[in-house]
């Protein structure tokens, strides 16, 4: 899929929705595609499909993935908004004029073949006329209501955090602490700038903001996974891809980048069978964390010098919108790496290139200047100067002779 801000993609899906309903009167009728994992989906989605997913807690990330494929409705089998935190996916889904349905009967994953075309009226699936699931329509209403119950109960989730937190600095001390398990790898990072990418909050406006910063510094860029897809939109090449490799694609995986996979503690690896089928060397780094921490650490424990981070997690709550214990492990990391880490925002605020456009382009002209002021004032000048208003006129005369 081509890249495009989040902001136009809504734009198109509202009006390809609204032109939808006014030619069926009687409900959407569209290809319906269904996974029980978002990301996976979301690879298949195209333009106009009604989605069938399994996500309780809809996450942001998840969301905006859905409304840039260009979905025309969104059939949850499971709740949106559980109430355990106020997440942010069900919010961006209604704005964008999405219909969003949840409660969809489990069976519609058997019912239902992939890309088959189906009538969605009022929450109910249709085939030919006959029911195949139905759910509960959310809007907007509906869905500010239930993120107001989420957040009353927004205590005990940060109690949870906590607590999850405690149990990863237990599990992973000597890895936070002192750097033990990080392994040796073969691309430089000593005293240089790193920039980790995660396909997640506005990765595409923050490569984009980062352009000038890339070039002049040319920082080594390390992708998470899918973010290597990233990476290569934007037209860059990673240097570094570290995961678990379902959610990256062969061709990113051709780029010549250093691989690294992400691997459980007890030494399970599950993405180092696809690389070996494929025939690629890698690196295994055992940790509890998530992969962006894996990336962090790595950066860090091989002498970088500043960190930027595009499309990670940096707030409290974008921690709680992820919706798992694990991101408690991403907090504990960003303390560790602490002054070395920005955030690509920042990065794109501060930063200015150094030499810019109208600088150069006025030194250029000064230089100019002053051989013309020098080769008129010198006698050595006047004579090249006379040379050259002979040639000219030389050139001048051949010119007229043409039309003559």
């Amino acid at each position: 899929m081509p890249a495009m801000k989040v902001s136009d993609a809504l734009s198109a899906t509202v009006m390809r929705f609204r032109r939808t309903r006014a030619d069926s009167p009687s409900g959407l009728v569209a290809p319906v595609r269904s996974d029980r994992r978002t990301k996976n989906l979301t690879k298949r989605l195209r333009p106009g499909d009604i989605a069938v997913i399994d996500h309780v807690d809809l996450d942001r990330v998840s969301a905006e993935a859905l409304v840039g494929c260009g979905v025309s409705a969104v059939l949850n089998v499971a709740r949106s908004i559980s109430g355990r935190y106020p997440n942010q996916g069900p919010e961006l889904i209604t704005q964008a004029g999405i219909p969003l349905v949840d409660d969809i009967d489990p069976e519609v994953f058997t019912r239902v073949r992939d890309g088959e075309p189906l009538r969605l009226e009022d929450g109910v699936l249709y085939r030919d006329g006959e029911p195949v699931a139905k759910g509960t329509v959310q809007t907007p209403e509906t869905v500010a209501a239930a993120m107001a119950e989420a957040r009353a109960g927004l205590a005990t989730q940060l109690e949870a955090f906590a607590a999850n937190t405690m149990a990863y600095l237990q599990h992973e001390r000597d890895l936070l602490l002192d750097g033990i398990g990080i392994p040796e790898i073969a691309t430089e990072m000593e005293g240089r700038h790193v920039l980790i990418v995660v396909r997640g909050y506005h990765y595409r406006e923050d490569i984009a903001a980062l352009r000038p910063y890339i070039r002049e510094f040319r920082p080594v860029i390390i992708a998470v996974d899918g973010g290597a897809d990233a990476v290569m939109e934007g037209g860059y090449r990673p240097d570094i891809i570290v995961g678990d490799f379902d959610s990256v694609s062969d061709r990113a995986l051709a780029s010549g980048a250093e691989l690294v996979v992400h691997a459980y503690r007890d030494g399970r690896a599950p993405g180092l069978q696809r690389l070996t089928d494929l025939g690629y060397p890698a690196v295994v780094f055992p940790a509890t964390g998530t992969s962006e921490d894996v990336a962090m650490m790595l950066a860090d424990g091989s002498g970088a010098s500043l960190i930027v981070a595009v499309g990670t997690h940096a707030t409290l709550e974008e921690f709680l919108d992820k919706g798992r214990s694990g991101m408690a492990s991403t907090f504990l990391t960003r303390l560790r790496v602490g002054g070395k880490l920005v955030d690509a925002k920042g990065v794109s605020r501060l930063y200015r290139s150094r030499i810019s456009p109208w600088a150069l382009l006025g030194l250029v002209a000064a230089c100019l200047l002053t051989i013309v002021v020098a080769a008129y004032c010198s006698p050595a000048g006047q004579v090249y100067l006379t040379f050259l208003a002979a040639r000219w006129d030389a050139f001048t005369y051949w010119l007229t002779g043409l039309f003559t």
